[in-house]
């Protein structure tokens, strides 16, 4: 039973029929397990600690720093130096005393992912490393549990939830370990973690309380920059599923018609037939404008609304910098159901 005071602090949220008593009490009977307490963390835990959440476990072994605290607002200058994980929890303890909270001021690994997630029903993955991202997958995988994920890079983000009710993994959607920017070395506008973090807060909510309609297999793409979102559908993939306890992230094989591409043989196959062959440029505008080998320029962030525009049967060479953003445009191109190929490559 809710104490008067519980009910009085949870009364807007009780409220709403779709919630109701029924929804909070799931809530407070909720564990959740937040993998990072950084730039996404930060308002996943504010917002699912006032939400009256139950008990949340925050896994965590970096320290505050001054670079942080133009997005991560849970922490202040007086917090620089120390741990993320600790001090979220004395700062949410007084945000709300009827959450139980526990800080694990340890990095996520192989060897002990399994006895930190155990005892929680949801994971929610606010890390910002591609490792992390698939040991907590595989995990979870393993452990039979679902897990909301975000993430974000410059003006754009994303959200999506997988494993939930035998729905997609996080390799079915990105089957390949591929490591990419971060926001250290790329950049973030401090509100973006903010506003995607609050999209997994919900998302989270929604699961635990039996509510709407999860992200599961959809991905919401979010560009603040230019005030568009897009959601790209993908399905369950019995080859990217791992069966065995997680080991170190590995490149999983690539769909057939998916492949790198060289120059040499965009050479000869635009020469053969150049009708059949497109080339996109997958760089920001700006780096476009800058220098670019031709062809049509559709960011990255832009490619999941923009697939609907392909001409099928096409041959889709995808080109960036580095092949990274490449070879995911490629993978999303590949996986939406496009009638033709799609390659990727990098600097020529």
């Amino acid at each position: 039973m809710f104490t008067p005071i519980e009910r009085k602090r949870y009364a807007r949220q009780i409220i709403m029929p779709e919630m109701g008593l029924a929804g909070q009490e799931k809530l407070r009977a909720g564990k959740v397990a937040v993998v990072g307490a950084g730039g996404l963390g930060c308002p996943v835990l504010q917002y699912l600690v006032a939400a009256g959440v139950g008990e949340i476990g925050i896994i965590d072994d970096d320290t505050v720093d001054l670079t942080n605290l133009h997005r991560q607002i849970l922490y202040s200058a007086d917090d620089v130096g120390k741990n993320k994980a600790i001090t979220a929890v004395e700062k949410l303890s007084v945000l709300n005393p009827f959450v139980r909270l526990t800080a694990y001021p340890d990095r996520l690994t192989a060897e002990n992912a399994a006895d930190l997630l155990h005892g929680y029903d949801l994971v929610i993955d606010g890390s910002d490393n591609f490792e992390t991202r698939y040991l907590v997958n595989d995990f979870c995988v393993r452990l039979d549990k679902p897990f909301v994920f975000g993430s974000i890079l410059r003006f754009e983000g994303q959200i999506s939830v997988f494993n939930y009710q035998g729905g997609p993994t996080y390799r079915c959607l990105f089957p390949d370990a591929e490591e990419g920017d971060n926001c250290a070395e790329a950049g973030v506008m401090g509100v973006l973690p903010g506003i995607i973090g609050t999209y997994m807060a919900n998302e989270a909510i929604k699961i635990i309380a039996g509510i709407g309609e999860p992200l599961s297999g959809k991905l919401l793409v979010i560009n603040t920059l230019s005030n568009t979102q897009s959601v790209f559908e993908f399905s369950r993939s019995a080859a990217t599923i791992p069966v065995k306890s997680p080991e170190p992230a590995t490149k999983q094989p690539l769909e057939e018609n998916t492949r790198e591409m060289s120059y040499d043989e965009f050479e000869a196959l635009r020469e053969a037939d150049p009708e059949q062959v497109l080339l996109v440029d997958v760089r920001e505008y700006y780096e476009f404008e800058a220098d670019n080998f031709g062809g049509e320029n559709i960011p990255l962030s832009e490619i999941p609304e923009s697939i609907g525009t392909f001409p099928s049967g096409r041959k889709v060479v995808f080109y960036c910098n580095s092949g990274k953003r490449s070879l995911q445009a490629a993978k999303l191109l590949t996986q939406s159901g496009y009638e033709g190929q799609s390659f990727w490559a990098q600097h020529w």
